[in-house]
């Protein structure tokens, strides 16, 4: 697949996808005889696994460091999954704190719904 396909299918940039491989995020992409990135199926399973750890909020530091992991090979699997869980800890960290402050937003539209709406109305009736 081209560069122009891989942007459209994933919904990112070209110039997104030429950083990731320029910083090693993504394994080399091979090329076609032009010269152009010709991306494999395997690409597009990294693109995916990319695009849904940052959507989570993984540093791209973080992705660096376990795409370097992963090439070196088996032996770094211990690794990989150590890098993963702690990811994993840090991604609940954030989701609870996330929970509370979607819980202040209830509580505060909840506020307004039965108390400064109300007011606003009556205000609003008096004024007419």
């Amino acid at each position: 697949m081209t560069i122009a396909e891989i942007s459209k299918k994933f919904d990112l940039t070209q110039d997104t996808l030429r950083y990731y491989e320029r910083i090693g995020l993504l394994p080399s992409v091979n090329r076609n005889k032009g010269g152009n990135r010709d991306y494999t199926e395997e690409d597009c399973k990294w693109i995916e696994f990319i695009k849904c750890m940052r959507s989570s909020g993984l540093p791209i530091e973080v992705l660096i460091e376990y795409v370097r992991l992963f090439q070196q090979g088996d032996e770094t699997i211990e690794a990989r999954k150590e890098l993963l869980t702690e990811q994993r800890k840090q991604l609940i960290v954030k989701m609870e704190d996330m929970h509370k402050t979607l819980e202040r937003l209830n509580y505060k539209i909840a506020v307004y719904e039965q108390s400064v709406v109300p007011k606003e109305k009556m205000l609003k009736k008096s004024e007419d």
